[in-house]
């Protein structure tokens, strides 16, 4: 039987494909992989890499911004469809302190099961799950 070796990539749209690599890599350590311009879709495609694990970011030609009910993670739960991505961080209190100093807008902060949970927006508003599991 066929099995799932790996989880191999999130595909996230942005509204600014230049501002959003250096977002993600001045925030979230992700190096640029790929960069490529598909006809067929109008977008520009890049894949950005933080160890093991890659994002696919899509900048199509004529982006539509988030809606505001997917701004907020228990208004954008209500929402049928993917929500977030999740990173683990061995320490959240060192990360928030990094976030805020580079004006990282944070979502939504809240201890679930003894661990630390906080949610940030990339710089299209998109929301990121940080967990240190304590």
């Amino acid at each position: 039987m066929a099995v799932i070796t790996r989880a191999l990539h999130t595909g996230i749209s942005v509204l600014n494909m230049d501002e959003a690599l250096v977002w993600y890599k001045e925030n979230l350590d992700f190096d640029l992989v790929d960069d490529d311009y598909v006809e067929p879709l109008h977008a520009r495609i890049c894949f950005i890499k933080n160890g093991n694990y890659q994002i696919e970011l899509f900048q199509y030609d004529h982006p539509k911004p988030l809606p505001a009910e997917r701004r907020m993670p228990n208004d954008d739960l209500q929402t049928v469809g993917t929500k977030h991505v999740a990173f683990e961080v061995d320490n959240i209190a060192e990360m928030k302190d990094r976030l805020q100093k580079n004006h990282v807008e944070i979502a939504h902060e809240v201890m679930m099961e003894g661990n630390n949970v906080m949610f940030i927006r990339d710089n299209s508003g998109v929301l990121i799950e940080l967990i240190q599991n304590n």
